[in-house]
């Protein structure tokens, strides 16, 4: 395999101290296609990832100097390195060790001795994996979608351009200091209900919702200790809290109202809320019945009335 194909196939680091696993697992690699990248110590290994960065590491546990815990709870610290998938390569089987691996990072094991069929199949399953995100992220990255990933600290680890933009928004309708960016903690009113949903530990959470027509919905990622935030921004002026008080509606009441008042149908509606139009036809009843009305434009008209735009 020449190496042009090599590295097209993907590129694959060992950090192991031992000569016969290198000699086994770097031929193994070579011979399957794949680009090889060695490291001794955990310390060599960051260093040169720091010029390359492979597709996958082959990590051994019990190294001289910092050992491979350690090696990857530095390389998923790092936001540039942090996306690498780390296959932890063991004889330990405490299962103490192994949870640790897993608590630092690691993505799998590969207990010793080195069966290279299960090395092969292991990396194979997880390059997939790690292409398919890879893929995803670029579509959104070049999408107008807003969205972002945090950790459980409510760090930002990716988002879209347009997550950048409606996020900054928020923050100076918001009158907030905050500077949204990878690396960057969220703004305090939107970390502290991620907090709050992740104390719940369920995998779907109730939309954050502002008063200036800012909502989010928070989904957990399955075993990547990450959470999905999709973002929301209406182009409004609408005090939308101050309608809700004022009229007696509820929050989805008044959103409703502000895009009829837009000229919207029912089914747009329901489209741009994430609901069905009999949905909106029935909190559309709710608020004829509250403000006394029988036709949408009545409704509207008594919404102008209140000058609530």
């Amino acid at each position: 395999m020449d190496i042009i194909n090599s590295a097209a196939n993907g590129t694959i680091m060992i950090v192991d101290d031992t000569p016969a696993n290198l000699a086994l697992l770097s031929d193994t690699l070579s011979e399957a296609g794949y680009r090889v990248l060695v490291a001794t110590d955990g310390l060599a290994a960051i260093e040169q990832i720091g010029y390359l960065k492979p597709d996958i590491i082959l990590m051994d546990v019990m190294m001289p100097g910092i050992d491979g815990f350690e090696t990857c709870r530095r390389l998923k610290a790092d936001l540039t390195t942090a996306a690498i998938p780390v296959l932890f390569m063991t004889g330990l089987n405490e299962l103490e060790n192994l949870l640790r691996g897993f608590d630092e990072g690691g993505l799998d094991y590969i207990v010793k001795p080195i069966r290279p069929p299960e090395v092969l199949a292991r990396i194979e399953v997880h390059l997939n994996q790690a292409r398919v995100r890879q893929r995803t992220e670029t579509a959104l990255n070049h999408s107008p979608f807003p969205a972002l990933t945090i950790d459980r600290s409510g760090r930002i680890i990716w988002l879209t351009a347009a997550a950048l933009e409606t996020l900054s928004s928020f923050i100076q309708h918001s009158a907030l200091t905050d500077t949204p960016a990878v690396g960057a903690l969220l703004p305090k009113p939107i970390l502290d209900w991620c907090k709050k949903n992740m104390l719940a530990d369920t995998p779907y959470s109730d939309e954050y919702r502002s008063s200036t027509g800012f909502t989010i919905q928070m989904s957990a990622c399955q075993n990547t200790g990450e959470y999905l935030l999709l973002l929301k921004e209406y182009p409004t002026t609408w005090n939308l809290e101050s309608l809700k008080a004022s009229m007696g509606l509820t929050f989805r009441e008044a959103e409703i109202l502000m895009w009829i008042s837009r000229g919207k149908t029912n089914k747009e509606v329901g489209l741009i809320l994430d609901s069905s139009h009999r949905t909106v036809n029935k909190h559309l009843e709710h608020i004829y019945e509250k403000l006394g009305v029988t036709t949408r434009a009545a409704a509207v008209a008594m919404v102008l009335q209140h000058k609530a735009v």
